[in-house]
């Protein structure tokens, strides 16, 4: 006997925080990933890490970050 979507959903919902995070990571590691993408953000995040490094972008906290945009939007 094979479980519904809707019967699976009910017993993950009653599994520990921990629990329900490792399966989402799973879950969403399980999904087809177009390589070409995955490269791409691998590439965005070797650029953006060696930016921090070298000292040419400057990073903000985050309820700064925030604080910005809020009053950029208002």
């Amino acid at each position: 006997m094979s479980a519904t979507v809707e019967d699976l959903e009910t017993e993950v919902l009653a599994l520990p925080a921990a629990q329900r995070a490792r399966l989402v990571e799973k879950l969403i590691a399980s999904l087809d990933v177009e390589p070409d993408v995955e490269n791409a953000w691998s590439e965005e995040v070797e650029r953006r890490q060696g930016e921090i490094e070298s000292g040419t972008v400057m990073l903000l906290p985050g309820a700064e970050t925030l604080s910005r945009l809020r009053a950029e939007f208002k």
